[in-house]
């Protein structure tokens, strides 16, 4: 079953994601911080990772910045999620690794095809 880490500070995105996620056969782990979420994706490896990116301790550029320079987790997709949908802020995003880049709000179900277009449909 492939891992999907959520990093967000606000708590009804992270379960609105997950129940779309585990719904579909992933496997869900979430963290509410960005100190909490480099620790995690440090620790479990996922497949991919969904990453806010104003958040309290570590910022998601940071989290982007620090697991792709590290040649062990370069290659996990890191989907960045913002409520900052300008121009400047989304290159910023690609500069720091960022696979895709998600502007605040977003629909449930263009996430899920965007995370199965790197994980496939899991058939579990």
């Amino acid at each position: 079953m492939k891992k999907i880490l959520i990093v967000d500070d606000e708590q009804d995105i992270v379960e609105s994601l997950k129940f779309v996620f585990e719904g579909c056969n992933y496997t869900c782990y979430t963290a509410f911080n960005g100190e909490d979420g480099l620790k995690l994706a440090r620790e479990i490896s996922p497949d991919l990772i969904i990453l806010d990116v104003m958040m309290p301790r570590i910022n998601g550029y940071k989290i982007s910045r620090l697991l792709k320079f590290d040649k062990k987790y370069k290659d996990i997709p890191i989907l960045m999620i913002t409520a900052r949908s300008q121009e400047e802020d989304k290159l910023i995003g690609e500069e720091t690794g960022a696979n895709e880049y998600i502007t605040k709000p977003f629909d449930l179900d263009e996430v899920l095809k965007i995370v199965q277009k790197y994980l496939g449909a899991d058939e579990n």
